[in-house]
């Protein structure tokens, strides 16, 4: 299956700000579940081309003249390998134990570590994992505008609602207390389901030698119509577009995806 991606985001300022730096994980790799065909970003000015701790494609983008504005664009096409595994070639660099570490956004309280150990058996590890995911989406249902991307883990357990974001903050937050690594994972979801957006977080946990992915917002483990673009700890870690600014006053953002499966192949 080959998916086209177009990904807009544009920053807008109440004043001109001095200088910004915007760190974008907006470029997919290679893998046996993924095929890039084609991928381009466009930019205000030239981006650093990197690769951060996690084997991310990073890109910084600095603007050092005064601006009141940035847009961001990201678009390519996509094949979807069906049998495919979901390691990308950055996966070895890193130990799983990596992914036990706990931070601020998936920090689990009393609440969230009584619920994992509801329903967790140590002789059925996979099995309970996916009871937790159907259980946690019930208790959370989807509710798109409910959260703030700074709610941790236990604000959004607690507030009984949540996003994408929110359910894998959560579901991580309950592996980590299980002692089971996981990762949060950033991308694109193709669906044709109207309600949910074309951007989409999921987790990866860690059993039995392999990393098995765990989509709390859809109830699944079947990522046959999702394409990675990046791991992490945390939101923080693997979101598409993160930065950093100095003046502007207030901001306003807007971004629009779309995700679809190209003419030829339907």
């Amino acid at each position: 299956m080959k998916l086209t991606i177009e990904h807009k985001t544009c920053f807008s300022y109440q004043h001109q700000v001095k200088q910004s730096t915007q760190y974008l994980r907006l470029t997919p790799q290679d893998s046996s579940h993924q095929q890039i065909i084609s991928w381009e970003l466009q930019l205000p000015d030239q981006a650093v081309c990197t690769t951060d701790a996690y084997g991310n494609v990073l890109h910084v983008l600095t603007l050092d003249r005064p601006h009141q504005q940035i847009e961001i664009a990201a678009r390519g096409v996509v094949e979807i390998i069906e049998g495919g595994d979901r390691f990308a070639p950055a996966d070895d660099r890193l130990s799983p134990l990596v992914f036990l570490r706990l931070s601020p956004l998936t920090q689990p309280d009393t609440a969230i570590r009584e619920f994992a150990c509801r329903y967790y058996r140590e002789e059925a590890p996979l099995a309970s994992l996916e009871r937790l995911m159907g259980e946690l989406l019930l208790k959370m249902p989807y509710q798109p505008g409910s959260t703030r991307v700074t709610d941790s883990a236990a604000e959004v357990f607690a507030a009984g609602s949540g996003v994408c974001q929110d359910h894998s903050h959560v579901f991580l937050a309950c592996c980590r207390s299980l002692q089971i690594p996981a990762r949060y994972v950033s991308g694109y979801l193709y669906t044709d389901n109207v309600e949910h957006v074309a951007t989409h977080a999921w987790v990866e946990a860690w059993l039995d030698g392999h990393w098995h992915s765990f989509d709390i917002t859809n109830n699944t483990r079947n990522v046959r119509q999702h394409l990675r673009l990046a791991i992490g700890v945390d939101y923080l870690d693997a979101c598409p577009v993160r930065g950093m600014r100095i003046g502007g006053g207030s901001e306003e953002m807007q971004a629009v995806a779309a995700v679809q499966q190209m003419a030829s192949q339907q």
